[in-house]
Protein backbone atom coordinates (compact mmCIF):
# COMPACT_ATOMS: atom_id res chain seq x y z
CA UNK A 1 0.00 0.00 0.00
CA UNK A 2 1.40 3.40 -1.03
CA UNK A 3 1.11 6.66 0.83
CA UNK A 4 -2.54 7.68 1.28
CA UNK A 5 -3.78 10.84 -0.40
CA UNK A 6 -5.15 13.48 1.97
CA UNK A 7 -8.94 13.61 1.57
CA UNK A 8 -9.87 17.28 2.05
CA UNK A 9 -13.27 17.36 0.35
CA UNK A 10 -15.87 14.59 0.01
CA UNK A 11 -18.90 15.34 -2.18
CA UNK A 12 -21.69 12.89 -2.87
CA UNK A 13 -25.16 12.65 -4.30
CA UNK A 14 -27.67 11.15 -1.86
CA UNK A 15 -30.41 8.99 -3.39
CA UNK A 16 -29.07 5.77 -4.94
CA UNK A 17 -25.47 6.92 -4.36
CA UNK A 18 -24.74 7.42 -0.68
CA UNK A 19 -28.20 6.19 0.32
CA UNK A 20 -29.50 2.78 -0.73
CA UNK A 21 -27.88 0.24 1.58
CA UNK A 22 -27.95 1.03 5.28
CA UNK A 23 -25.11 -1.29 6.32
CA UNK A 24 -22.58 0.05 3.83
CA UNK A 25 -23.74 3.60 4.63
CA UNK A 26 -23.02 3.09 8.32
CA UNK A 27 -19.53 1.73 7.60
CA UNK A 28 -18.75 4.66 5.31
CA UNK A 29 -20.11 7.14 7.85
CA UNK A 30 -17.66 5.83 10.43
CA UNK A 31 -14.74 6.39 8.06
CA UNK A 32 -15.87 9.86 7.04
CA UNK A 33 -16.55 10.94 10.61
CA UNK A 34 -13.07 9.84 11.64
CA UNK A 35 -11.49 11.63 8.68
CA UNK A 36 -13.38 14.82 9.47
CA UNK A 37 -12.17 14.73 13.06
CA UNK A 38 -8.57 13.75 12.28
CA UNK A 39 -7.97 15.49 8.92
CA UNK A 40 -10.59 18.22 8.79
CA UNK A 41 -12.28 16.62 5.76
CA UNK A 42 -15.21 18.68 4.46
CA UNK A 43 -18.39 16.70 3.76
CA UNK A 44 -20.85 18.00 1.17
CA UNK A 45 -24.11 16.50 -0.09
CA UNK A 46 -25.10 17.40 -3.66
CA UNK A 47 -28.70 16.42 -4.25
CA UNK A 48 -31.64 17.06 -6.52
CA UNK A 49 -33.78 17.33 -3.42
CA UNK A 50 -34.89 20.63 -1.93
CA UNK A 51 -33.56 21.48 1.52
CA UNK A 52 -36.93 20.53 3.05
CA UNK A 53 -36.91 17.17 1.25
CA UNK A 54 -33.33 16.57 2.41
CA UNK A 55 -34.40 17.20 5.99
CA UNK A 56 -37.17 14.63 5.58
CA UNK A 57 -34.57 12.11 4.40
CA UNK A 58 -32.47 12.67 7.53
CA UNK A 59 -35.41 11.42 9.62
CA UNK A 60 -35.24 7.98 8.03
CA UNK A 61 -31.55 7.60 7.14
CA UNK A 62 -28.43 7.99 9.25
CA UNK A 63 -26.54 10.86 7.63
CA UNK A 64 -23.63 12.85 8.99
CA UNK A 65 -24.29 16.57 9.26
CA UNK A 66 -22.68 18.12 6.16
CA UNK A 67 -20.39 21.14 6.08
CA UNK A 68 -22.48 22.33 3.14
CA UNK A 69 -25.60 21.17 1.33
CA UNK A 70 -25.90 21.61 -2.43
CA UNK A 71 -29.63 21.28 -3.07
CA UNK A 72 -32.10 21.53 -5.96
CA UNK A 73 -29.65 20.07 -8.53
CA UNK A 74 -26.99 22.64 -7.65
CA UNK A 75 -29.11 25.80 -7.69
CA UNK A 76 -29.01 26.29 -3.91
CA UNK A 77 -26.10 26.09 -1.47
CA UNK A 78 -26.55 26.04 2.30
CA UNK A 79 -23.46 26.50 4.45
CA UNK A 80 -23.38 24.52 7.69
CA UNK A 81 -26.51 25.14 9.74
CA UNK A 82 -27.49 28.32 7.87
CA UNK A 83 -31.10 27.98 6.72
CA UNK A 84 -30.99 30.51 3.88
CA UNK A 85 -29.22 30.00 0.53
CA UNK A 86 -25.66 31.26 0.16
CA UNK A 87 -26.14 34.87 -1.07
CA UNK A 88 -23.07 34.97 -3.32
CA UNK A 89 -24.32 31.88 -5.17
CA UNK A 90 -27.79 33.42 -5.52
CA UNK A 91 -26.22 36.52 -7.03
CA UNK A 92 -24.26 34.47 -9.56
CA UNK A 93 -27.33 32.52 -10.69
CA UNK A 94 -29.54 35.59 -10.97
CA UNK A 95 -27.63 36.92 -13.99
CA UNK A 96 -29.77 36.53 -17.14
CA UNK A 97 -32.16 34.09 -15.44
CA UNK A 98 -35.75 34.63 -16.59
CA UNK A 99 -37.86 31.93 -15.00
CA UNK A 100 -41.22 33.08 -16.42
CA UNK A 101 -39.92 33.01 -20.00
CA UNK A 102 -38.51 29.52 -19.47
CA UNK A 103 -41.83 28.26 -18.11
CA UNK A 104 -43.59 29.74 -21.14
CA UNK A 105 -41.25 27.96 -23.55
CA UNK A 106 -41.62 24.65 -21.72
CA UNK A 107 -45.42 24.98 -21.75
CA UNK A 108 -45.33 24.49 -25.54
CA UNK A 109 -44.40 20.81 -25.08
CA UNK A 110 -47.34 18.54 -24.37
CA UNK A 111 -45.03 15.70 -23.31
CA UNK A 112 -43.79 17.68 -20.31
CA UNK A 113 -45.66 17.15 -17.04
CA UNK A 114 -45.00 19.77 -14.40
CA UNK A 115 -43.64 18.31 -11.16
CA UNK A 116 -45.34 19.19 -7.82
CA UNK A 117 -44.91 22.71 -6.49
CA UNK A 118 -42.52 21.49 -3.80
CA UNK A 119 -40.03 20.60 -6.54
CA UNK A 120 -40.19 24.04 -8.19
CA UNK A 121 -37.46 26.34 -6.93
CA UNK A 122 -36.41 29.94 -7.73
CA UNK A 123 -33.64 28.70 -10.04
CA UNK A 124 -35.09 25.32 -11.03
CA UNK A 125 -38.08 24.43 -13.23
CA UNK A 126 -38.88 20.71 -13.08
CA UNK A 127 -40.98 18.34 -15.19
CA UNK A 128 -41.57 14.64 -15.76
CA UNK A 129 -40.78 13.33 -19.23
CA UNK A 130 -41.09 9.86 -20.74
CA UNK A 131 -37.77 8.36 -21.90
CA UNK A 132 -39.40 7.38 -25.21
CA UNK A 133 -39.50 11.03 -26.31
CA UNK A 134 -36.79 12.49 -24.10
CA UNK A 135 -34.00 12.83 -26.66
CA UNK A 136 -36.12 14.79 -29.14
CA UNK A 137 -37.83 16.98 -26.55
CA UNK A 138 -34.60 17.86 -24.74
CA UNK A 139 -32.93 18.90 -28.00
CA UNK A 140 -35.90 21.04 -29.05
CA UNK A 141 -36.06 22.80 -25.67
CA UNK A 142 -32.34 23.48 -25.74
CA UNK A 143 -32.65 24.99 -29.22
CA UNK A 144 -35.56 27.21 -28.20
CA UNK A 145 -33.75 28.43 -25.09
CA UNK A 146 -30.65 29.26 -27.12
CA UNK A 147 -32.73 30.98 -29.82
CA UNK A 148 -34.36 33.08 -27.09
CA UNK A 149 -30.91 34.02 -25.69
CA UNK A 150 -31.76 32.44 -22.34
CA UNK A 151 -28.73 31.36 -20.30
CA UNK A 152 -30.15 28.00 -19.17
CA UNK A 153 -29.33 24.30 -19.37
CA UNK A 154 -31.56 21.25 -19.56
CA UNK A 155 -30.76 18.16 -17.46
CA UNK A 156 -32.55 14.84 -17.91
CA UNK A 157 -31.98 12.08 -15.35
CA UNK A 158 -33.42 8.89 -13.96
CA UNK A 159 -35.40 8.26 -17.16
CA UNK A 160 -38.02 10.60 -15.76
CA UNK A 161 -36.89 13.98 -14.43
CA UNK A 162 -36.22 17.02 -16.59
CA UNK A 163 -34.82 20.12 -14.89
CA UNK A 164 -34.11 23.52 -16.42
CA UNK A 165 -31.48 25.51 -14.51
CA UNK A 166 -29.21 28.50 -14.98
CA UNK A 167 -26.33 27.34 -17.18
CA UNK A 168 -23.83 27.91 -14.40
CA UNK A 169 -26.05 26.57 -11.64
CA UNK A 170 -25.60 22.80 -11.66
CA UNK A 171 -24.01 20.49 -9.08
CA UNK A 172 -20.60 20.64 -10.72
CA UNK A 173 -20.27 24.42 -10.70
CA UNK A 174 -21.54 24.49 -7.12
CA UNK A 175 -18.73 22.12 -6.13
CA UNK A 176 -16.17 24.37 -7.85
CA UNK A 177 -17.58 27.34 -5.94
CA UNK A 178 -17.12 25.58 -2.60
CA UNK A 179 -13.74 24.09 -3.42
CA UNK A 180 -12.37 27.48 -4.40
CA UNK A 181 -13.85 29.13 -1.32
CA UNK A 182 -12.21 26.53 0.91
CA UNK A 183 -9.00 26.59 -1.19
CA UNK A 184 -8.89 22.82 -1.64
CA UNK A 185 -6.81 21.25 -4.41
CA UNK A 186 -8.86 19.12 -6.83
CA UNK A 187 -6.51 16.17 -6.29
CA UNK A 188 -7.62 16.11 -2.64
CA UNK A 189 -11.33 16.11 -3.51
CA UNK A 190 -13.72 13.36 -4.58
CA UNK A 191 -17.20 13.52 -6.12
CA UNK A 192 -19.68 10.62 -6.24
CA UNK A 193 -22.85 10.08 -8.26
CA UNK A 194 -25.25 7.71 -10.01
CA UNK A 195 -27.48 9.60 -12.49
CA UNK A 196 -27.75 12.19 -15.23
CA UNK A 197 -27.98 15.14 -12.89
CA UNK A 198 -24.61 14.05 -11.46
CA UNK A 199 -22.79 14.32 -14.80
CA UNK A 200 -21.85 17.91 -14.03
CA UNK A 201 -19.96 16.70 -10.94
CA UNK A 202 -17.53 14.96 -13.29
CA UNK A 203 -17.32 17.59 -16.06
CA UNK A 204 -15.37 20.34 -14.35
CA UNK A 205 -11.97 20.44 -12.69
CA UNK A 206 -9.89 17.39 -11.82
CA UNK A 207 -11.64 16.07 -8.75
CA UNK A 208 -11.47 12.29 -8.38
CA UNK A 209 -14.82 10.88 -9.49
CA UNK A 210 -16.61 7.74 -8.29
CA UNK A 211 -19.57 6.35 -10.22
CA UNK A 212 -21.36 3.73 -8.12
CA UNK A 213 -22.06 0.29 -9.57
CA UNK A 214 -25.83 0.86 -9.71
CA UNK A 215 -25.45 4.01 -11.84
CA UNK A 216 -28.17 4.95 -14.31
CA UNK A 217 -27.65 4.42 -18.04
CA UNK A 218 -27.25 8.12 -18.85
CA UNK A 219 -24.26 8.49 -16.51
CA UNK A 220 -22.72 5.21 -17.67
CA UNK A 221 -23.00 6.34 -21.29
CA UNK A 222 -21.40 9.69 -20.49
CA UNK A 223 -18.57 7.88 -18.72
CA UNK A 224 -18.01 5.63 -21.75
CA UNK A 225 -17.90 8.64 -24.07
CA UNK A 226 -15.57 10.61 -21.79
CA UNK A 227 -12.97 8.15 -20.44
CA UNK A 228 -10.78 9.92 -17.89
CA UNK A 229 -8.18 8.23 -15.70
CA UNK A 230 -9.27 10.08 -12.56
CA UNK A 231 -12.84 8.75 -12.83
CA UNK A 232 -13.69 5.30 -11.47
CA UNK A 233 -16.71 3.08 -12.21
CA UNK A 234 -17.25 0.90 -9.16
CA UNK A 235 -18.52 -2.67 -9.14
CA UNK A 236 -20.21 -2.37 -5.74
CA UNK A 237 -23.44 -0.42 -5.34
CA UNK A 238 -24.46 2.60 -3.22
CA UNK A 239 -22.14 3.49 -0.32
CA UNK A 240 -20.15 0.29 -0.82
CA UNK A 241 -19.30 1.56 -4.31
CA UNK A 242 -18.09 4.83 -2.81
CA UNK A 243 -15.88 2.94 -0.35
CA UNK A 244 -14.50 0.89 -3.24
CA UNK A 245 -13.64 4.08 -5.12
CA UNK A 246 -12.01 5.71 -2.10
CA UNK A 247 -9.71 2.70 -1.83
CA UNK A 248 -8.98 2.80 -5.56
CA UNK A 249 -7.83 6.43 -5.30
CA UNK A 250 -5.92 5.62 -2.10
CA UNK A 251 -7.88 8.02 0.04
CA UNK A 252 -8.48 5.18 2.50
CA UNK A 253 -6.81 1.83 3.22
Amino acid sequence: MGVLTHLSLFVTDLDHTLVGDDESLERLNQVLDRYRQDLGTKIVYATGRSRASYQELTKTRSLLAPDALIAAVGTEIYMGNVQTPEPEWVKKLSVNWHRDRIVEIASRFADLELQPSAEQRPFKVSYYLSPSVAAAVVQQIQELLAHSSLDAEVIYSGSRDLDILPSKGDKGTAVQFLRERWQIAPEQAVVCGDSGNDISLFKYGRERGIIVGNAQSELRLWHELHPIDYHYLAVAEYAAGISEGLKYFQFVE
